[in-house]
């Protein structure tokens, strides 16, 4: 019903943290993949899985073109299920997201990691 605000409130804050984050970097390390590159991914990662879940809710009618646009808030006793989907559903998808993100950086930061310290094995200059 209404499981995709969740992951789409968090894209929303993600996306607005990256855009300040990208103006207050220091942009004189090219050689490192910089937080607000890294945000960028977990942000195409829950916008183009919330676009995905919306679209399918749209398919199956539960989002509408008029007010109040969600199926379920029409009614109260659906309303309840709606919020039940998204603090259970919807948390758990954006966590699951996030989660998945941060293993993606964790390994990408190792990598280059173990990168710098192979090529100042070998002196190369970073």
């Amino acid at each position: 019903m209404a499981c995709f605000i969740v992951p789409v409130t968090e894209a929303v804050v993600t996306t607005i943290a990256q855009k300040v984050i990208k103006k207050k970097e220091n942009k004189d390390d090219e050689n490192r993949i910089r937080f607000s590159e890294k945000l960028k991914w977990l942000n195409g990662m829950l916008w183009g899985g919330s676009g995905l879940i919306a679209f399918e809710h749209l398919w199956h009618g539960e989002i509408t073109p008029f007010f109040p646009f969600l199926t379920a808030a029409s009614n109260k006793a659906d309303m309840a299920e709606m919020f039940r989907e998204m603090a259970v559903t919807g948390t758990g998808m954006a966590a699951l997201v996030t989660a998945v993100w941060a293993v993606l950086v964790i390994a990408v930061s190792q990598k280059n990691n173990h990168r710098s310290e192979s090529d100042e094995e070998a002196g190369v200059n970073t």
